[in-house]
């Protein structure tokens, strides 16, 4: 119960504090670096070490990009049967495509299902969520805008330069391995600080106008994010007889809100501004409601 205190007080003090302008504008930024380059990596680096590879670790991985391959697929199609615009067909490509797992993955399965889940979230954040919003982002932002160009070369330094993707290479190499006692109380300690930074980051992005013409693409991204996207994880779990813990997290994390950097990128890509943060900040505060009733039916 504790946790989901955390997660909603925190959420709402950043909410408020952005409301009161007490903070100054980059705060968002500066938390999310801070959360990016220091406790996500500690947390990377505690956590993955615990694992042994066998087939649940690939488990995340493949669930993740299937989940997200099929949805890509299902948002095209709507796209093209309700004649949307370049500009909102690519603000649903980022944003109902791509989840909120860290962020709000590592808090929200942590609270339903405890601390031994959280190396399966981070699998299926690092080796699924985080490449696919540095490559097909990437590339979506790039496609679906007249604003920026990209590289290969520039995609390639954007994954090989990401710290926690950085951290996640060097925990695959010490899985197994046991950290001295005193270097795993600093790793603790800096983890356990991003649930608070990164939800207060959330909170003060937050932003809830939502457009009467945005009505229609706002409910099929949420329906396809919040949904159809876990439905499409179950399918493959059944299809493939997976029922364990990392089929069960790999469910809640497709069920994640839309993420907010996929928001950013859409909006700074000029890809429906105004309906991407409406869809990122009203998906945050529904898939509260969205993955409690999946946990019940799923567990």
């Amino acid at each position: 119960m504790e946790n989901f205190v955390l997660i909603i007080l925190a959420i709402a003090i950043g909410y408020f504090i952005n409301r009161l302008n007490i903070f100054s504008k980059d705060a968002p930024s500066i938390l999310n670096q801070f959360v990016i380059y220091i406790s996500l990596p500690a947390m990377i680096l505690l956590q993955i070490p615990k694992l042994t590879f066998s087939m649940d670790t690939l488990i995340p991985i493949i669930v993740s990009w299937m989940v997200m391959f099929f949805s890509a697929i299902l948002v095209l199609l709507v796209a093209k049967i309700f004649s949307f615009s370049k500009e909102i067909t690519g603000s649903l490509m980022l944003v109902a495509i791509l989840g909120n797992t860290s962020f709000m993955g590592i808090p929200i399965v942590n609270a339903y299902m405890g601390e031994s889940s959280i190396p399966y979230v981070l699998v299926y954040d690092q080796l699924g969520t985080f490449i696919a919003l540095a490559i097909y982002g990437t590339f979506i932002a790039s496609y679906y805008s007249s604003k920026s160009k990209i590289t290969f070369k520039i995609i390639t330094l954007k994954v090989l330069t990401f710290p926690p993707f950085i951290s996640l290479v060097a925990a695959l190499f010490l899985m197994g391995v046991e950290f001295n006692p005193i270097l795993s109380k600093v790793l603790a300690s800096f983890s356990s600080t991003i649930v608070p930074m990164a939800l207060v980051a959330v909170g003060l992005q937050l932003q809830f106008k939502l457009p009467r013409e945005d009505l229609k693409p706002f409910s099929i991204a949420l329906l396809i994010k919040l949904i159809i996207a876990p439905i499409i994880a179950i399918i493959i779990c059944k299809i493939f007889s997976w029922d364990n813990q990392a089929s069960i997290v790999s469910i809640m994390e497709a069920a994640m809100a839309p993420m907010i950097t996929a928001g950013a990128i859409a909006s700074m890509a000029g890809l429906a501004p105004r309906l991407s943060s409406a869809i990122v900040g009203y998906g945050i505060l529904i898939s509260f409601i969205t993955t409690a009733i999946l946990f019940k039916l799923i567990s």
